[in-house]
C-alpha cells in the first residue's frame, strides 16, 4: 500500500518545502489541504497551484469561512473566550477545524499519514495532534519541523537544492498566523521583551492615535448570537468582517502580551482582533443585563476554563463538550441590543436594552418610585456577615492580630 500524507498546507515556506520532503521521507505521495478562513491576502487558487508545483499529487482548497464563523467563532463569543483574560483564541479555534477537514480528506483520498508544519515549542503541535488522535487515531502523524529539527535556514537550503518554488524570503523574521477572527505575530525582534512593536507589524488595525471620528455601533443579539448591526441583519461571518473593518479603522483590538504556552515557556505575542474584541465586549455586556447573578458568577469561571481547554488543544475533549452544553444553556435570554462607541483603540459600552432584562428600574432607582424595601436590608446584612463576625470574635479573644 502506497503511503499518502495529508498535509495542512498554508502556502508558506515551511509547508511548501514539506511536500517534497515528506515524499522523500515516506516514499509516498502528498495531498495538500488548504482552508480559506477569511485570512485574506493571497488568492487561494494561487495557494492551490503552488502545492501542485511543489509536488503534491492533490491540492484541495476549502472555503470554510462561514463554517469557521458559525461553528468556532460563535461558541467563542458565547463563552467570552479569552485566554489569560486577554487573548481571544485567534489560532486556537482554527486548528480543530483544520484537523476536521484533514481527517475527512484522509478518508476520501486514502491518507495513511497526516502532517503539519508546527515546531516543538508551540501550542499548535498539540492542537493538531490531539485533534488527530481524537478523530482518527489510526492516522500516523509526521511533524517535520519538530521531529527533524527543521530550521528556517535548512528549509530554504532544501528548497534551493530541490528546485522547490517558494516566494517567502528569508528576510522576514516574523511568524504570522491570521484568519477572520484575528491576526497573531511572533518571533523576530519581538523576542526581546523591551522592544516595542513597530507600525509595520499591523495589518488589521490602524494606529489608534490617528484621530478618526468616533464610530457608534449597535449590535443585536438573539440567544447569545449577533444577528444584526445597526438594525441590519447579518450572518455570523458578516458581523465579524464588518466589525473588523470598523474596529480596525479605530485601532481597536491590538494586544501585546507575554503568554503562558502549554509547553511551559513564556512567549511574547502581538495580536490584533478588532471584531473579536468588539463582539466579546458586547456579549459580556448583554449577559450582564440578562443573566441572573449566581449563574453569571459561575459562568465566568466556566468561561475561563473553556478558554483554557481550547487553548490547550482539547476542542474535541469530553470536558469541553460538557462546558459547551452548560454555556449554551445560559444563552436563552441573552437577547437584545448593545450600543458601543469605537474610538482611539477603545470599545466603550454606553447603551443596553433587552426584553429579557433583569434590570428593574423601580428597584434600582434612588428617586421617587423606588419599590425596594430598605427595611429588609438591616437583617440581611447582619446574617450575611454573621459567620465572619463570629470567627473574628474568636480570633480576637485568642490574641490573634
Amino acid at each position: 500500500m502506497t503511503n499518502r500524507v495529508v498535509l495542512a498546507y498554508s502556502g508558506g515556506l515551511d509547508t511548501s518545502v514539506a511536500i517534497p520532503y515528506l515524499s522523500k521521507m515516506t516514499g509516498g505521495e502528498v495531498v495538500a489541504v488548504s482552508l480559506d478562513l477569511g485570512q485574506g491576502g493571497e488568492d487561494m487558487e494561487s495557494v492551490r497551484q503552488r502545492a501542485l508545483d511543489c509536488g503534491a499529487v492533490e491540492s484541495i482548497v476549502i472555503d470554510a469561512k462561514d463554517e469557521f464563523a458559525e461553528e468556532y467563532c460563535l461558541p467563542t463569543i458565547k463563552a467570552n473566550g479569552m485566554y489569560m483574560k486577554q487573548y481571544p483564541l485567534v489560532s486556537a479555534i482554527s486548528r480543530p477545524l483544520i484537523v476536521k477537514h484533514l481527517v475527512q480528506a484522509a478518508k476520501e483520498h486514502g491518507g495513511t499519514h497526516v502532517s503539519h508544519g508546527c515546531t516543538g515549542k508551540g501550542n499548535d503541535q498539540v492542537r493538531f495532534e490531539v485533534g488527530f488522535m481524537d478523530l482518527d487515531p489510526n492516522l500516523e502523524i509526521i511533524a517535520p519541523a519538530r521531529d527533524y529539527a527543521w530550521t528556517r535556514d535548512k528549509a530554504i537550503e532544501f528548497a534551493e537544492e530541490n528546485n522547490v518554488p517558494i516566494e517567502q524570503s528569508a528576510a522576514s523574521p516574523f511568524s504570522i498566523d491570521q484568519n477572520v477572527w484575528g491576526r497573531a505575530i511572533e518571533t523576530g525582534f519581538l523576542e526581546d521583551l523591551w522592544n516595542p512593536p513597530t507600525k509595520d507589524l499591523y495589518a488589521y488595525t490602524e494606529d489608534p492615535a490617528l484621530g478618526n471620528a468616533p464610530d457608534e455601533v449597535i449590535i443585536t443579539f438573539k440567544s447569545g448570537k449577533p444577528v444584526a448591526i445597526d438594525g441590519r441583519p447579518v450572518t455570523m461571518l458578516e458581523a465579524i468582517e464588518e466589525l473588523n473593518r470598523r474596529g480596525g479603522a479605530q485601532g481597536v483590538g491590538r494586544l501585546d502580551m507575554v503568554e503562558d504556552r502549554l509547553v511551559g515557556i513564556k512567549s511574547r505575542e502581538i495580536y490584533e482582533a478588532p471584531g473579536a474584541i468588539i463582539l466579546i465586549t458586547a456579549h459580556e455586556a448583554m449577559e450582564d443585563v440578562t443573566i441572573e447573578r449566581e449563574l453569571a458568577r459561575y459562568k465566568r469561571g466556566i468561561d475561563a476554563r473553556w478558554s483554557e481547554e481550547v487553548y490547550d488543544g482539547l476542542w474535541f475533549g469530553p470536558l469541553k463538550r460538557s462546558l459547551d452544553a452548560f454555556i449554551e444553556s445560559t444563552q436563552e435570554h441573552v437577547t437584545g441590543d448593545i450600543r458601543l462607541v469605537l474610538h482611539a483603540g477603545k470599545v466603550t459600552v454606553n447603551g443596553r436594552r433587552s426584553g429579557s432584562s433583569l434590570y428593574d428600574f423601580n428597584l434600582a432607582t434612588y428617586d421617587t418610585g423606588d419599590t425596594f424595601d430598605q427595611t429588609a436590608a438591616k437583617g440581611f446584612v447582619q446574617l450575611h456577615g454573621l459567620s465572619s463576625k463570629i470567627a473574628n470574635k474568636r480570633d480576637r479573644e485568642a490574641g490573634d492580630n
